[in-house]
């Protein structure tokens, strides 16, 4: 994967003189960010994607049941190509805010950065390849998909590479921001849903009847006083509570959502049977609070090491414009290909900050280096 020989190609550096100024795709990422695409919500945005794709003149542009959205440039060697990927979903409400601002060399919208920079990205990168009618070995296949975020257990991006998973070789996973970070190394997730039901009642009648709600944070609290090892790192966070009917009735039903994580499949192992062991000593004391435990989500661990030719590809692709590197351990859509066995990486375009927050922001400065290193890899990696 030679990228100065892509530098050197004529058409490439017509395409990369385009791609340095960052204006157009700052438009296109505005205007995906004001189409709500909450998870398991993005229609609306998947038929955003879709018509700028078709009117690229690109192969085989179409939706699947999901709302993954497929386009494909042919490439002189046929398969096994390459899938790029940046997710279509954020992690906010469809009726949230998304009014901007612009603030010195900063542009605030809520889920602009993550992840309507990186989709745009996907639709520029796609565009100047055809515009320039740029030489890719290997067939690229340009994917908007479904359902990163959150409770969308990276269905999309599953649904994808489980469709293409014949045709490619190697994945690029694209993200709006961390301009010169790269993740090759992907962190394994497990969570839960622990639900607690009891037999309720009023809380001046029936004082003494056992509270689910109060089964269930003692469950919490044990779940808080777990160690577990910072080498290989190792995290978890209850990140939700739910339950109860009134202030003055004894909860029927609580639950709560357990975020476990991991670089170590036998260390994200041993915390899952911890738990797992908490939540059966729960159910032991509490006689008529019964216990649920359900996994909704389950993110597969997977790397490649730091000098694989995909790894390295992308160092000199983002070096080659100036960019420090970072490497980084991470859970996204890269997840799904590295548990397969398919090399991949993910890489940012440009630098922002708060994401998953309201005031989150871009800096778009290095936008057009981030598509200019994008390009240069997408080539090598379609060789």
């Amino acid at each position: 994967m030679d990228i100065q020989r892509w530098r050197d190609n004529q058409a490439v550096r017509r395409a990369l003189a385009e791609l340095a100024d960052f204006r157009p795709v700052l438009e296109t990422a505005i205007a995906i960010q004001q189409v709500p695409a909450p998870t398991f919500d993005e229609g609306e945005r998947s038929a955003f994607v879709l018509d700028r794709l078709r009117a690229l003149g690109l192969n085989d542009v179409e939706v699947d049941d999901l709302g993954n959205v497929y386009g494909r440039r042919p490439g002189r060697s046929g398969p096994p190509g390459l899938l790029i990927a940046a997710h279509l979903d954020t992690v906010f409400p469809r009726d949230t805010d998304l009014r901007l601002r612009y603030e010195g060399d900063r542009v605030y919208g809520p889920g602009l950065g993550d992840n309507s920079t990186g989709v745009a990205g996907l639709i520029h990168l796609a565009q100047v390849m055809q515009r320039h009618d740029l030489p890719n070995p290997g067939d690229i296949w340009f994917v908007g998909n479904v359902g990163e975020e959150g409770l969308g257990d990276l269905r999309g991006i599953r649904a994808a590479v489980d469709r293409l998973r014949a045709l490619i070789g190697r994945v690029i996973v694209v993200e709006g921001c961390d301009f010169g970070t790269l993740h090759h190394q992907a962190i394994g997730v497990r969570r839960y849903k622990i639900e607690a039901t009891g037999p309720g009642g009023h809380s001046w009648g029936n004082f003494g009847t056992p509270s689910a709600i109060h089964a269930l944070v003692r469950l919490a609290a044990r779940i808080a006083e777990l160690a577990v090892p910072r080498s290989p790192r190792t995290t978890f966070n209850i990140g939700v509570i739910k339950g109860g009917t009134s202030v003055n009735t004894i909860a029927e039903q609580a639950s709560l959502l357990l975020d476990m994580r991991s670089v170590s499949t036998s260390a994200l192992d041993d915390l899952i049977a911890q738990v797992d062991r908490l939540v059966a000593v729960g159910a032991a004391e509490s006689h008529e609070v019964l216990f649920k435990v359900d996994t909704v989500g389950n993110r597969p661990s997977g790397s490649i090491a730091r000098d694989h030719p995909l790894v390295q590809a992308a160092v000199a692709a983002y070096h080659s414009v100036g960019a420090s590197i970072s490497y980084q351990q991470s859970s996204t859509d890269a997840n799904i290909p590295l548990s397969q066995g398919v090399p991949a990486v993910c890489v940012g375009l440009t630098d922002g900050g708060n994401a998953h927050r309201q005031d989150e922001y871009i800096q778009p400065a290095n936008l057009g280096r981030g598509l200019q290193a994008l390009l240069l890899l997408a080539l090598a990696a379609s060789e």
